[in-house]
């Protein structure tokens, strides 16, 4: 698959995590928590980490955040992640960050919205304020124009420029025009007052997908800054996933785009990560980035009326989501590892051979034998009751072996569940493997399958 020719930028470092174009597509996210209440905030930020967010962003509006932001970052240090911790600042900023410096000190990256951080002044002084904590602490910025809260002067005096041309344009376009010039104004700002090129990040926050595409297209054009990616309010479970992917999907296939965040509203009481793994498999899907394997399962037809291949594949998945952040430290490389879980022989085996560990499981009308597929050649022949199970084993071994540096033999024994990467794996030996002679699919040769031994 041909690479992506990611736009030229400049390379900002938050806290040691690279956003530009020389550096991966960096995942990041954002907390819902009250940053004043330390304990809820550094649990969340754990479990955003986990998930994979690469920066973790954190809503700083009023002093009990801002007292309360150095011992947060002590909390998740203490827990063992060094993600780095992005401050928000709108109205007040400029007053906070110089009278907290250590709120100041301890944030990887200050994010300011040039849309309301001099309302109702005619100078630029909160910005230039916030702009000068930064330079002093050696911090990036992410100058986020919002067309939620654009500023109006800008957008006035463009509207009105507009209306007095003899070929005025659309209201929408004007708006869009509007986000990039404050965008670009503001950063050309950030440098006059001492930030290096190299620590601004530029976004433009629309929550309509066309309107995503067309802002950044037309600001990837105008400057040079690492760009943040996102929708703004993307919405809420389908609409907010798929608006996101749309929106996404041609600005990074483009090569634009540094940093992105899926801002999906979650469920009452629902998962906050859920966007982190929803930015990922973005990238993944995209042949960007790989986060964790990918499960390629059929949608099902009238020939797997039963549920079986459904509940493989669902507890794959959940395995696979709950086994990432450890597996990933073990075993480098896994995140590449390719898996097929089908519901019945018709393209069931042609699947799994293209996986690194495929199944076939029996359809309606099928013999009930589901073979095995490892690296594209039938290793065995599954059947019984307990074919989920037992297909997690070979997963889990898998992994182990190819990814471990070293052979991982599968262990059999005459009941029970599959192991974790902590514990001896287990096969149940009856009902596992056909004994029968298979002929291999790609030369017609006998292969026989494992014979598993059964431990007392």
């Amino acid at each position: 698959m041909p690479a992506i020719n990611r736009r030229p930028s400049a390379t900002v470092d938050i806290g040691g995590i690279r956003v530009g174009s020389s550096a991966p597509v960096v995942v990041q996210s954002m907390t819902n928590t009250d940053t004043a209440d330390i304990e809820s905030s550094v649990q969340q930020i754990a479990a955003l980490a986990r998930a994979g967010s690469e920066l973790v962003r954190v809503t700083v509006n009023n002093d009990a955040a801002a007292k309360a932001l150095p011992y947060i970052v002590e909390g998740i240090r203490a827990k063992g992640w060094n993600t780095p911790i992005v401050g928000d600042f709108h109205y007040n900023g400029h007053q906070l960050l110089t009278r907290y410096p250590a709120c100041a000190e301890a944030l990887a990256k200050y994010r300011i919205n040039p849309g309301n951080c001099s309302i109702g002044r005619k100078d630029d002084d909160n910005f230039r304020t916030m702009v000068e904590v930064a330079v002093k602490h050696q911090k990036p910025v992410r100058i986020g124009v919002n067309w939620g809260s654009l500023d109006q002067a800008l957008l006035t005096k463009m509207m009105d420029e507009n209306s007095k041309s003899a070929q005025p344009r659309e209201a929408r376009d004007v708006m869009m025009e509007a986000m990039v010039v404050s965008a670009v104004d503001n950063a050309a700002a950030a440098e006059r007052y001492g930030l290096r090129r190299d620590q601004i990040i530029l976004s433009a926050k629309v929550s309509g997908v066309r309107d995503l595409v067309d802002v950044y297209t037309e600001l990837a054009k105008r400057c040079d800054h690492a760009l943040h990616l996102g929708l703004t309010e993307a919405g809420m479970g389908m609409k907010g996933v798929v608006a996101s992917t749309a929106g996404l999907s041609p600005l990074l296939l483009a090569g634009i785009g540094d940093t992105i965040r899926v801002s999906l509203t979650p469920t009452p009481g629902g998962d906050r990560s859920e966007e982190v793994r929803c930015a990922q498999q973005i990238l993944q899907s995209l042949a960007i980035r790989s986060f964790m394997p990918q499960v390629t399962s059929c949608p099902g037809c009238g020939r797997t009326t039963s549920t079986y291949f459904q509940e493989l594949a669902e507890r794959v998945q959940t395995y696979l989501v709950e086994s990432m952040p450890e597996w990933k430290q073990q075993y480098p490389g896994v995140e590449e590892m390719k898996l097929a879980v089908m519901g019945c022989i018709v393209n069931g085996p042609g699947e799994s051979k293209h996986a690194n560990i495929g199944i076939s499981l029996p359809g309606t009308f099928e013999e009930p034998k589901a073979p095995v597929y490892i690296d594209g050649k039938l290793a065995m022949t599954l059947k019984g009751e307990r074919i989920v199970e037992e297909f997690q084993v070979i997963l889990n071994d898998y992994v182990v072996s190819h990814y471990g540096g070293g052979p991982a033999p599968i262990h059999v024994h005459t009941g029970g569940v599959a192991g974790t990467p902590d514990t001896p794996n287990t096969v149940a030996a009856d009902a596992v493997v056909d004994k029968e002679l298979v002929p291999a699919p790609s030369t017609g040769a006998v292969i026989e399958p494992p014979v598993f031994a059964v431990l007392p």
